[in-house]
């Protein structure tokens, strides 16, 4: 195993130098007294804030090569130098190791795919060491050291002890996930809820750049949420938050696998969807492309299943944004590609069940990459090494 790098100390960072560092990463260069009309900070406290992570090389101010042509002379921009810093970034499937060697401004450099033998913590683990290895070697051809490690897993998980309490589609409880690879890794590590991880990217570089309050929501094997309030990712005092996938729609609906009935996963993920097609066709039917064949075959006990997940979607979002008051709910995940079938109950039901002016909230898709997840992770890892305080309780 080759050596892991050496660490540097992160900087030291205030709240204003956190809101002006994050402002110039989602939308720099910018600047002085844009970066002040933007955070809202006075002149001075953007200097203040400025000034340390200039010394430390994190941002840069100069005539930057995007300046708009003007007449006189140009004004000087601040920016965040990308190539200052690398971090990695790990998203965890119940099939495969999805990582990305990202830099300082979340910019995938390089991207790696591992199929998982088995998903046992002694199984996915070293899998994951080596391809963090195999992503460290790449490293070294950018002469620049690896600051972090984020790995985004699916379930209940408690960042600040890097624990997994709970990944029900790995059947993990109680990995104390980054104190184990730190140590395999010789990294900091930041281990993450995989929707939080790609709510931070979304709010940063995403469909949530410039919103304070957004909603992403992720359709697949479980119904993921990550929320942003008053410009923050909401983690919840014990790092749950936003489940809307065990908000119960029906007292009396299928059992879900987290001891309630009616849940909106329970009805409307993919593990859901199929068990009900294979209830209303009496076949044993394979996997999600399969039902979707059927639906899209016009076989109306299935079309009825997709029409009712898109029911329990279009509810449980606006449940939500009634909740919130949510400016736009992003839709997302790999149960995108049935999204034609359940596009109209997810609308409806939207439609019915959002109070007054709530309907007025954006909901959009977006389709999404798993690429796009671990580069999820590589920002909470970026987010670890700033010492950014952007997670609300």
């Amino acid at each position: 195993m080759r050596s892991a790098p050496s660490h540097e100390a992160a900087p030291a960072m205030t709240p204003a130098a956190s809101l002006v560092f994050t402002t110039l990463l989602s939308h720099g260069p910018l600047t002085r007294s844009e970066v002040a009309r933007r955070t809202r900070l006075s002149a001075a406290a953007v200097t203040k804030a400025v000034r340390p992570l200039m010394e430390l090389g994190y941002l840069v101010e100069g005539v930057h090569e995007a300046a708009r042509p003007a007449v006189g002379r140009p004004a000087n921009l601040v920016w965040v130098d990308g190539g200052r810093a690398l971090f990695i970034g790990v998203k965890v499937t119940g099939d495969e190791i999805i990582a990305v060697l990202a830099d300082l401004c979340c910019r995938v450099r390089v991207s790696r795919h591992l199929r998982l033998t088995g998903r046992k913590p002694e199984t996915v683990l070293p899998a994951l060491t080596a391809l963090v290895q195999e992503l460290l070697t790449e490293a070294d051809g950018f002469g620049v050291r690896v600051r972090g490690l984020g790995i985004a897993i699916s379930g209940d998980v408690d960042r600040s002890d890097g624990l997994v309490r709970y990944s029900p589609f790995l059947e993990w409880r109680d990995v104390p996930l980054a104190e184990i690879a730190g140590t395999a890794t010789g990294l900091p590590v930041t281990v993450d809820n995989d929707v939080r991880a790609l709510t931070v990217a979304e709010h940063w570089f995403g469909a949530g750049v410039g919103l304070s309050d957004f909603a992403l929501v992720t359709v697949g094997a479980g119904i993921g949420c990550g929320l942003v309030v008053n410009g923050r990712v909401v983690s919840g005092a014990h790092g749950v938050a936003g489940e809307i996938g065990h908000v119960s729609l029906d007292p009396l609906g299928p059992l879900c696998h987290c001891g309630n009935r009616g849940c909106a996963e329970a009805i409307a993920a993919d593990p859901a969807i199929l068990r009900a097609v294979r209830a209303a066709t009496g076949r044993q039917v394979r996997d999600a492309a399969e039902a979707l064949d059927l639906a899209h075959g016009n076989d109306p006990g299935v079309r009825a299943v997709y029409a009712r997940a898109g029911e329990a979607i279009g509810r449980a979002i606006g449940f939500l944004v009634n909740l919130l008051g949510s400016e736009r709910v992003i839709i997302s995940g790999e149960g995108l590609a049935a999204y034609d079938l359940v596009a109209e109950g997810v609308q409806d039901a939207f439609a019915a069940s959002a109070y007054g002016t709530a309907a007025q909230c954006d909901v959009m898709t977006r389709p999404l990459p798993f690429e796009e997840w671990a580069r999820g992770a590589a920002a909470t890892a970026i987010q670890s090494f700033m010492g950014s305080d952007m997670y609300e309780e």
